[in-house]
Order: structure tokens, then C-alpha cells, then sequence
């Protein structure tokens, strides 16, 4: 049976592999929920019950995924548009959440009409190949720097902005530790040797003291735990902002769109471009399902009371550890239902431990830069400049955007005009619109 539905033989793969990729996706990505529930909660929004709109709403989306596309991607409610949602929209706009989750909803009907007319596909097909490459190697730059930042090897400094950690503090000394033991089991080739660093690293913690007086892993004091209704949140939505204000919602509404759309398209990219399932001509295949998939995605995570679902770059740690079809996502997605019985359980599994794990998922996808040809400029400094832009200013989206703005902007200078689309024109203009949001929407205030 799984044969016959993920095609198993034919993409290389066992079940016993799926299944191991899937967890590993599951242990990268478990952080949402906790992080995701204490972000929207500064809307005003009951914590417990976006606890189980978090993992509901992450494993329905990627159960559609699998169904639509056989993809070993998994979804959830995005980082950075849930702190957009909470502290830009709800908080700063004062804008009460219902209403916010009434523009989430229009956001993913937008989506949507864009994935089932074939624009969206028809914007990935356009972006040149040396952009895509870049977006693998940025998003490969973006998940090791958050990794280093998670095991503390990497910290903030006001002086030079970043710099090292301090290697005399238990849990950085840790997390390099396990760094090199996960780098160690991957050039070894052992199978599943991401997650054996994940449960060996989290095992370990319980003996590693984390400077505040107790441990990294810090054991639970239950096994299970029943949970939390739904009922405050979903079907909660209303579109009051677009009778009261309509200008700032269709404003909220685009920045929202943007924002999605690009990360989905750049986090889609990536991973089908690490598990070898782009083809030669740079082409998604399925990639209408996957973008159908995402926007239908985005709109029941409205209904059910959180901020967007959006593609998760950290499928690519399942996509490292093996995983190549739907059977990935299946896997991952009841780790997600299993989640609201076990939470104790898998919240203990410390961020220091899972570290090591991006950014050695981030170290491989960095490879793509070596398909960059450095003799054509007008290509390889916006490359260049989506790679380094994503890290540093901490968003997909806004890499992608500079690149796309540099590569019109020298390929207009250069005389280059036939390797820009149309498409690539407006998508120039409408970024350079979003860079300027923030007097726009000062100016709505």
C-alpha cells in the first residue's frame, strides 16, 4: 500500500527511511509549538488553545501537502508573519485579532486564486536559474546562522553587531560538541544520523547544566497531557477592518501577501532543489498542487485562530536525513497530532540540541553557491546579494526582493533586456513598494 501511494521504490527511498526523515522534520520543527503560541499571545490571543491550533493547523496543512504532491515537506504557522500579526497588526495598529485573522483569511483566498489561475507557478518559472540557486544557498546561510545563534555559538554585540560566544559557558560547549558529533555522523554516512544526534544530544542534556540553576533537558513531569479546546479561537475571524479602514486592510492584506508568498515560493525552491526533485529545467513538478496546497493552507489556518501556515524550510533536515515523498510529511504531521497527547514530552527535547541539526542542514544546502558562474555579473551579484541579504536581515522574502531588484536594475544597465520577464518587472516594482512600507503604513497611522 505505501508503494502504490509515495512511489517509494521509484523516488529511492524505504519506509523505514520515510519515517526517520519525517521525525527528524518533526524534531527541527517541534520549537513552533511553544514559540508560536507565546508570539500570538501578545495579541491577546488564549495561549492554550493556540497550542492546539498550532499543531492541528501544522499537521492538517501537511497531510494536504502529501495528498496534493507526494512532497516530503511539512507546514506550519510561519516565523516572522505570526510576529507581524502580533506585534505589527495587534499590537502597534491595535487591531484586535479577530479581525487580523479576517485579513490572514483574505490573504489565503488571494493565495489561492493566484495558484489555481497559474500565476504563482508562472513566477517561479521566471525567476533565472542563478537567482534559485541562491535562494537554496541564502536559505542554507539563514537556518545555519539561526542554529548557531540557538546554540549560543553566535551572539549579539553592540559594538560589531555579532560575535562568538563564550566556549567556557556549559551549553555552548555543548552545542559544539554536538555540532561535530552530528557532522561526524553524517560523514559517516550512518542512517538517520540527524536524528540519532537530536535523541543522543537530548539524553545527554540531562547531565549539562544550563547556568540558571538546572539543565539543558530539563525532564517533564508528565508523559501526557489533555488538550486545550479549540473553541476560543476558531471560526473567531471577522472583517470589521474592512468596512471600518479598508485602505489600511488592503495595505495589512498585501504586506501579508507578499511576505507569504516569497517565503513559501523560496522555502518550496529550496527544498525540492535539495531533494532532487526539480528537474533540469529548473521546473517544479506539481508545483500547482504544492501552491494550491500552501494557500488552502493559509486559509484554514485563519478559521482555526492562528497566523499563516506557510512551507517550512526545516523540511530540508528530513530531506537530509533521507526523506523524498509524501510518506516524510504523513509521518511529521501525526509527530503534530501525537503532540497534543505527548507535549511534556517533546517540548523537553532542548532548542541546543535540534541546533546542530540546522546548521549542518544549512552547511549542505550552502553547496548550490557552487553552480553560481563569478564572470557574469548581472546574475552573480544579485545572487550574491539574496545569499547574504537573508540572514542578515533575518527574512526570506526581503533577500529575494533585493535580488530581483538588482538583476533588473543591471540587466537594464547592461542591455540585458531579454532575460526580464515581464513578471519580473512588476514583481521589481512591487517590492520596492514593500521596502517602503513602513512610511506608507506610518503615514496610515
Amino acid at each position: 500500500m505505501l508503494e502504490r501511494i509515495f512511489k517509494l521504490r521509484e523516488n529511492g527511498t524505504t519506509p523505514m527511511r520515510e519515517v526517520a526523515a519525517g521525525l527528524t522534520t518533526f524534531a527541527a520543527m517541534a520549537y513552533i509549538l511553544a514559540v508560536n503560541p507565546a508570539i500570538l499571545a501578545a495579541a491577546g490571543m488564549p495561549q492554550p488553545a493556540l497550542l492546539t491550533a498550532t499543531a492541528v493547523s501544522a499537521a492538517v496543512a501537511t497531510l494536504l501537502m502529501a495528498a496534493l504532491t507526494n512532497f516530503p515537506i511539512a507546514l506550519a504557522p510561519g516565523m516572522g508573519i505570526n510576529a507581524f500579526f502580533a506585534f505589527s497588526i495587534c499590537v502597534a495598529m491595535k487591531v484586535p485579532w479577530q479581525s487580523a485573522l479576517g485579513l490572514v483569511f483574505v490573504n489565503g483566498c488571494v493565495f489561492l486564486l493566484l495558484s489555481l489561475t497559474g500565476v504563482r507557478e508562472k513566477i517561479i518559472d521566471v525567476i533565472p536559474h542563478a537567482l534559485k540557486v541562491a535562494v537554496t544557498a541564502g536559505i542554507g546561510f539563514f537556518i545555519a546562522f539561526i542554529g548557531l545563534q540557538n546554540g549560543g555559538l553566535v551572539v549579539a554585540n553592540p559594538d560589531t553587531m555579532v560575535a562568538m560566544g563564550n566556549l567556557g559557558t556549559p551549553s555552548v560547549a555543548f552545542f559544539l560538541g554536538g555540532l561535530l558529533l552530528t557532522a561526524a555522523l553524517i560523514a559517516l554516512r550512518l542512517p538517520g544520523a540527524i536524528l540519532i544526534a537530536i535523541l543522543a544530544l537530548s539524553l545527554l542534556g540531562v547531565f549539562v547544566p544550563d547556568g540558571k540553576g538546572g539543565f539543558l533537558t530539563k525532564l517533564p513531569t508528565a508523559f501526557v497531557s489533555e488538550p486545550a479546546s479549540l473553541a476560543p479561537l476558531a471560526l473567531h475571524l471577522n472583517f470589521d477592518l474592512f468596512a471600518h479602514d479598508p485602505l489600511r486592510a488592503v495595505v495589512l492584506t498585501l504586506t501579508l501577501l507578499l511576505v507569504d508568498m516569497f517565503d513559501n515560493i523560496g522555502s518550496l525552491i529550496a527544498v525540492t532543489r535539495r531533494a532532487g526533485i526539480m528537474g533540469a529545467d529548473d521546473k517544479i513538478p506539481r508545483a500547482g498542487r504544492a501552491l494550491v496546497a500552501d494557500s488552502t493552507a493559509a486559509i484554514l489556518s485563519s478559521l482555526l485562530g492562528t497566523s499563516t501556515v506557510v512551507t517550512y524550510i526545516e523540511s530540508a533536515t528530513g530531506v537530509q536525513a533521507g526523506g523524498r515523498t509524501g510518506l516524510t510529511a504523513v509521518t511529521t504531521a501525526l509527530c503534530f497530532l501525537a503532540a497534543l497527547v505527548f507535549t511534556p514530552i517533546l517540548l523537553a527535547v532542548p532548542a541546543v540540541a535540534v541546533a546542530p541539526a540546522l546548521v549542518m542542514v544549512g552547511v549542505f544546502m550552502f553547496e548550490a553557491v557552487t553552480d553560481l558562474d563569478a564572470r557574469d555579473t548581472v546574475n552573480f551579484v544579485p545572487a550574491v546579494l539574496t545569499v547574504v541579504m537573508m540572514p542578515l536581515a533575518f527574512s526570506i522574502s526581503t533577500g529575494i526582493g533585493l535580488g530581483i531588484l538588482a538583476l533588473v536594475v543591471l540587466a537594464l544597465a547592461t542591455g540585458r533586456r531579454q532575460v526580464l520577464h515581464p513578471i519580473l518587472l512588476v514583481l521589481a516594482a512591487v517590492f520596492l513598494l514593500h521596502f517602503f512600507e513602513a512610511p506608507l503604513l506610518a503615514m496610515l497611522r
